[in-house]
């Protein structure tokens, strides 16, 4: 049996195995996401599967790699919205995520790729480009819902900063900045404990096909200092919009 036959069927018997564990743990937690486990772990299933047949052609041409992240960013886009509308309903969300996710992700990407601080081709354009795209979907959903829900609830706030004199953007942004804020979280402490606590994947990749510990310590370095800038651009656009919104209750946050 070859390896990857082995590991194949090894995915095969324990991947239900995993699922079955996640949906245990939100059931007897109250988590509420017993469906959303299952649902999640079948799409990713048939989406890589999808992916796998496409992938070659992305990673053979450049074109073919943009129109794979240009395909990833508009996916991304689509589920930022579909939580935020979970959330609060707010008018144009579609385009408040899709410019948070696409001005953080394109700022970073054109600055690592032009200038050739990362090989300019599609094997590198293509996984980068799935990073970036992924970190500012995931600030983007999370600064979103917080600033929504904290809104909602802390509504008295905002009016009594109107009453000493802020305007409504500045009030707004009062309120719900420290709780944006959070959505950094993840890639902060990701950038903290690498090394100690994880080996992400650009770094490991690379030593394992041959590049040396510092090139391959240097890339990750870009890829994780890449994905803060890119999140901090996205919370700041995703906030800065909802500012300016008509937001749930028909108050209208501007200047």
């Amino acid at each position: 049996m070859n390896l990857d036959t082995g590991l194949g069927w090894a995915a095969i018997a324990v991947l239900p195995l995993l699922i079955v564990i996640g949906v245990a743990g939100s059931r007897y937690a109250g988590l509420r996401h017993d469906k959303g486990i299952v649902t999640a772990a079948l799409r990713a299933v048939l989406q890589l599967a999808a992916v796998g047949l496409v992938v070659g052609f992305a990673l053979q041409h450049t074109l073919g790699a943009i129109a794979f992240v240009l395909l990833m960013f508009g996916v991304a886009s689509f589920t930022s919205t579909r939580r935020l509308h979970e959330t609060a309903v707010v008018p144009r969300q579609w385009l408040y995520c899709g410019t948070a996710i696409g001005l953080g992700a394109l700022t970073v990407l054109l600055l690592l790729i032009l200038p050739g601080v990362v090989p300019r081709n599609p094997a590198t354009i293509l996984p980068m480009g799935g990073i970036i795209v992924g970190g500012t979907m995931t600030a983007t959903t999370l600064a979103g819902r917080r600033v929504l829900s904290e809104y909602g609830t802390q509504f008295g706030q905002y009016e009594a900063g109107l009453s000493i004199g802020l305007l409504p953007r500045d009030a707004f942004k009062l309120v719900v900045g420290p709780v944006a804020g959070d959505a950094l979280l993840p890639a902060l402490d990701q950038t903290r404990t690498v090394g100690l606590v994880s080996l992400p994947g650009a770094f490991v990749g690379m030593v394992l096909g041959g590049a040396s510990p510092a090139a391959a310590a240097a890339l990750q370095l870009v890829v994780l200092i890449g994905l803060i800038a890119a999140e901090t651009i996205a919370i700041l656009t995703i906030t800065e919009l909802l500012s300016r919104a008509r937001l749930p209750d028909g108050r209208t946050v501007s200047s």
